[in-house]
């Protein structure tokens, strides 16, 4: 999502432009990619329960022969576990995963760039983090360490990675190379 910097539309104030923006922000975030019923069930089980859970919310059916489902499990689970190690509250495990499948959503639908994807989790962050005004503390819902670790797992998960989940979204399966047919004896 893009938003403009520095240009104010002919009508408008910057204020406007700004509550604006907000809305935008709040809406990306608004709907939650698990349910709080949905979490509360997966914090109950260990790690083979949520696998297994979350790939039936997920909807994934082929797990054992689709690659593409595997790893696209392994991203929910490995950020719901790291969510598990910081404690968050169920409202910061549904933003948490929300924002992790809003990143993915981005990369796959609006073929974001890495650093469009950075930009963008740069003015989420900025909208649900601390640094919020007094008028919208209830939409603060990391504190700053909270919100740089996101930040920290995020650079190790997803950034680090980018390269390989935009071929796992846009290659064609003659890319894919299995096995050791055509190539050259060293």
């Amino acid at each position: 999502m893009e938003t403009s910097l520095g240009t104010t539309p002919v009508g408008s104030t910057p204020e406007a432009e700004k509550d604006t923006e907000l809305q935008e922000h709040e809406k990306i975030l608004s709907s939650d990619f698990l349910s709080m019923d949905q979490i509360t069930d997966l914090l109950k089980e260990n790690v083979d329960g949520i696998q297994e859970k979350m790939g039936t919310f997920l909807n994934f059916r082929h797990l054992q022969t689709c690659l593409k489902e595997g790893i696209l499990l392994d991203y929910y689970v490995s950020g719901f576990l790291w969510a598990k190690g910081m404690e968050f509250s169920i409202t910061q495990y549904s933003k948490f995963m929300t924002l992790l499948d809003m990143l993915l959503h981005n990369l796959r639908t609006l073929h974001m760039s890495l650093e469009d994807s950075i930009k963008w989790l740069g003015e989420v962050m900025a909208e649900i983090g601390p640094t919020q005004s007094q008028k919208n503390e209830e939409q603060n819902v990391f504190n700053i360490e909270q919100a740089n670790a996101i930040i920290d797992y995020l650079k190790i998960s997803l950034f680090q990675h980018y390269r390989l989940y935009e071929f796992l979204f846009f290659s064609t399966r003659e890319e894919i190379v299995i096995g050791t047919e055509g190539q050259r004896p060293l």
